[in-house]
């Protein structure tokens, strides 16, 4: 004995689950990718086993291994230093300068980076450093 049915298989697929996935996988992918701001100079930062996340900032000065001194992402003379962290302080009003320095930096270069930046009325210093690996 033959039954007959009046279900006939599908001729087109529906891509609506598939779209379903592929935004969940998007959402979760987006929440749990880490977003670090960073200038556009790459250095070598001293490791620390306790360092915490810096805040965003528009105040970073990068100090690289031959010496350069950045401002963001801007070349700078160590003498014309503090007269552009004054510019960049009186329109962001923001008073905490983040030191990206290279760890073969010598430390007098660092601390006449604190210098200018003192004569400008920062008082507020961080130190970026990277988590050492155990």
């Amino acid at each position: 004995m033959k039954f007959e049915t009046t279900n006939k298989p599908l001729a087109a697929f529906s891509y609506s689950s598939l779209t379903d996935i592929v935004m969940l996988l998007l959402i979760f992918f987006l929440l749990t990718s880490q977003f670090v701001i960073q200038t556009g100079v790459k250095v070598k930062l001293p490791g620390a086993k306790n360092n915490e996340q810096t805040s965003p900032s528009r105040l970073i000065v990068t100090i690289t291994s031959g010496g350069t001194v950045y401002l963001g992402s801007d070349p700078t003379a160590i003498d014309e230093l503090g007269a552009k962290i004054a510019i960049l302080k009186d329109q962001n009003l923001e008073s905490n300068l983040i030191i990206r320095s290279d760890k073969d930096v010598p430390v007098d270069l660092v601390i006449r980076v604190i210098d200018a930046a003192r004569g400008t009325g920062i008082d507020k210093f961080t130190i970026e450093t990277e988590k050492e690996k155990l």
